[in-house]
C-alpha cells in the first residue's frame, strides 16, 4: 500500500468515526469556549469591504475588544484580502493578533502562476503575517497532482517567513479521497496549514471533511514527524458548530493541537455567538 493510502481509512470506517465523534457533543465549559474564541481568525472577505469598513472591523473586532468583554480572549488573527493587509497593520493596536491575507487567485486559483506569486508578495510586503491560498482544485480532480504541487511549491517561496495556509476548497470533491489527496498533496508541498473552504462555495466546512483532513494530517505527521495545523472556515457560526470541530481536533490529533498555533476557525459569525455564550455563563 503506498506511504499515503485514504484505503485504510475508507468510507465504511469514515462515517462510522464520524458518528461516534458527533453524535454526543460534551457541553463546553467556559474555559473551552473562552479558548475556542482565541483560535478564530476574524474574517472579512466580502465584495463590499473597503477601507473604512475594514478600519472599523479592526478596531471593533480587536482594539476596542477588551474594553467592551474584558473576560473573552482575543482572537487569533484578522483575515482580509491583500488590498487592505497595510490598512489592517496601520490600525491594529494590539500585539501578538496576526494579519492573514487571502492570495494567490483567491477564492478560484485559476490565475497564472506568476501572477499568484506576485499577489502573494504583495501581501507579505505590506505586513501580512500569514497567507491563505487555495489549491488547484481542477488539477486534483483531473489528477494532474504534480502540477498542483508544483504551484503550491512556488506559492510557499514567495511567502518567505509567513505562515503559508492552504485552502483545499473540500465541498468540491465528490470523493473522500480526493479531499485525502488534496490534504496530503498541500502538506507536501510545504504547507503549515490545510483548511476546509474559501466560503464561497457551499458545502463549505463540514465535520466530514475535517474528519478526512485531520486523518490526513495524522498520517503525515506519522510519517513525516512534522506537525501541519488545521482550519475550519466557511459557515461555522455558533458554539455547538464549533465543538464539533473541537471535538475532532482534540480525539485525532491530540491536545496539543488544541491551539492557535494548530487550530484555527475561520468564522465571524462564531466569535460573537461565542461572546454572547461566555458573558451569559458568566
Amino acid at each position: 500500500m503506498p506511504k499515503y493510502s485514504f484505503q485504510k481509512h475508507g468510507v465504511s470506517l469514515i462515517n462510522s468515526r464520524l458518528y461516534k465523534l458527533t453524535a454526543n457533543l460534551e457541553k463546553p465549559t467556559s474555559d473551552v469556549l473562552k479558548k475556542m474564541h482565541s483560535l478564530i481568525d476574524l474574517t472579512s472577505l466580502s465584495t463590499s469591504d473597503n477601507f473604512k469598513t475594514i478600519k472599523e472591523f479592526v478596531e471593533t473586532g480587536v482594539n476596542n475588544f477588551r474594553n467592551d468583554h474584558p473576560s473573552v480572549p482575543y482572537v487569533a488573527g484578522i483575515c482580509v484580502y491583500p488590498r487592505f493587509v497595510e490598512t489592517v497593520r496601520e490600525t491594529l493596536t494590539v500585539p501578538g493578533i496576526k494579519i492573514v491575507s487571502v492570495a494567490g487567485g483567491f477564492p478560484h486559483s485559476q490565475t497564472p502562476l506568476k501572477i499568484k506569486i506576485a499577489e502573494i508578495e504583495h501581501a507579505v510586503s505590506q505586513g501580512a503575517d500569514e497567507i491563505d491560498v487555495v489549491i488547484n482544485v481542477g488539477d486534483i480532480i483531473g489528477e494532474d497532482i504534480k502540477t498542483a504541487r508544483f504551484e503550491l511549491e512556488a506559492m510557499k517561496r514567495a511567502c518567505g517567513d509567513a505562515l503559508f495556509k492552504v485552502i483545499v476548497e473540500s465541498g468540491a470533491y465528490a470523493y473522500d479521497e480526493d479531499l485525502y489527496n488534496a490534504s496530503i498533496t498541500a502538506m507536501q508541498a510545504g504547507a503549515d496549514f490545510i483548511k476546509t473552504s474559501t466560503g464561497k462555495q457551499q458545502p463549505a466546512a463540514t465535520p466530514r471533511a475535517a474528519l478526512v483532513m485531520c486523518l490526513a494530517i495524522r498520517d503525515y505527521e506519522r510519517a513525516e514527524g512534522r506537525k501541519v495545523g488545521f482550519k475550519a472556515a466557511g459557515g461555522v457560526k455558533t458554539p455547538d458548530e464549533g465543538m464539533a470541530y473541537w471535538t475532532i481536533v482534540k480525539e485525532i490529533l491530540g491536545e496539543s493541537y488544541l491551539s492557535n498555533h494548530l487550530f484555527r476557525i475561520g468564522a465571524t459569525s462564531l466569535s460573537k455567538n461565542l461572546v454572547k455564550t461566555i458573558e451569559k455563563k458568566g
